[in-house]
């Protein structure tokens, strides 16, 4: 007989075991069968031929080897769609909301939010369905409870679920950091190219020039925006995609005082200046707060293990030599 705390959600180890096993082996067959059997053999050469004639309407001649791999990756992405839609799971405003934090972390492609998609359904079913397996049919956590053994099952499934997220999470905090970091350098150089005389898609192609192996980041958000305002017909509209690219309060304060200028006619040079130094005494207050945040931060390390060790030091000769008077004296 086993006890109520050796089950799981009413059911004995084995039982649950075999039922999400089963669960398991279902998902991945459904998966399977959109992925193999609904495929269009005219599918691929259709998109072959068009994504041809759309780079010979550019004037691009593109290697066959990469035109190639262009062509895999378009036809994986479209195995993907077509499993997410007969699943139902592709909504706009999610879409949306995975397109915009992949342009925030540097990823230009857009299609790709398929595939971030695709990996909260493939990785839990993959990963927790591995580990559910692993758990409950073997013996390697035959001395676990039912319970313990249910949470790092129901913990891998988690964990799988969010890790594209937390990936593109990463991505976007390293990024962002990174921007932030040579924004001040970023600005006097645009003080230095308004002052000369450079309209601001000159000066924007020439700061990514300067930038582009200090702050590589930057650099590539800069050369961006310069092309999008040299061919889009409203330039507000490139400055704002620079603010929407970039999740950083500073770019916006940025962006927005570029486009006050450009509406109203006042001096750039002098706004830019005031921002610039305003930002690096952002950056010289967030060193100094955490230089102030050092004592708290060492606090346990220091009760921890070095005040021990000092202890011993200075209180172990004198411990010893109390000892010896004391077995000398008897």
């Amino acid at each position: 007989m086993t006890s109520p705390a050796d089950t799981v959600l009413g059911l004995e180890p084995a039982s649950a075991a075999a039922l999400l096993w089963g669960v398991c082996v279902f998902a991945l067959l459904v998966a399977g069968y959109l992925l193999i059997g609904t495929r269009d053999p005219m599918t691929r050469r259709v998109r072959a031929l068009n994504e041809r004639r759309e780079l010979l309407k550019a004037g691009i001649a593109a290697p066959p080897k990469r035109r190639t791999q262009w062509v895999d990756r378009a036809d994986m992405l479209e195995r993907m769609r077509s499993v997410l839609s007969a699943l139902k799971m592709l909504q706009d405003e999610q879409v949306k909301s995975i397109q915009l934090r992949l342009l925030q972390a540097g990823i230009r492609s857009k299609e790709l939010a398929v595939a971030v998609i695709f990996g909260r359904l493939a990785l839990p079913i993959v990963l927790g369905g591995g580990m559910a397996l692993w758990v409950y049919g073997t013996d390697s956590f035959s001395d676990w409870s039912g319970l313990s053994c249910y949470m790092l099952v129901a913990g891998t499934l988690v964990l799988s679920y969010k890790a594209p997220d937390l990936a593109l999470k990463n991505r976007i905090d390293k990024r962002t950091a990174a921007i932030r970091k040579g924004l001040p350098d970023a600005l006097d150089l645009m003080v230095i190219c308004a002052e000369a005389g450079l309209t601001v898609d000159a000066a924007f192609a020439r700061v990514a020039r300067e930038l582009r192996r200090a702050y590589p980041e930057l650099g590539d958000e800069f050369q961006l925006t310069s092309v999008e305002l040299g061919f889009l017909t409203d330039r507000r509209q490139a400055l704002e995609n620079l603010s929407i690219r970039v999740n950083l309060d500073a770019v916006r304060s940025v962006v927005t005082t570029m486009v006050q200028t450009e509406k109203y006619g006042t001096p750039l040079a002098s706004a830019l200046r005031v921002l610039s130094a305003e930002f690096r005494n952002e950056r010289m207050m967030r060193a100094e707060e955490k230089a102030a945040r050092l004592p708290a931060i060492m606090t346990v390390p220091l009760i921890l293990f070095i005040l021990p060790t000092l202890f011993v030091v200075i209180l172990g000769p004198a411990a010893c030599s109390i000892k010896d008077t004391l077995m000398s004296g008897q």
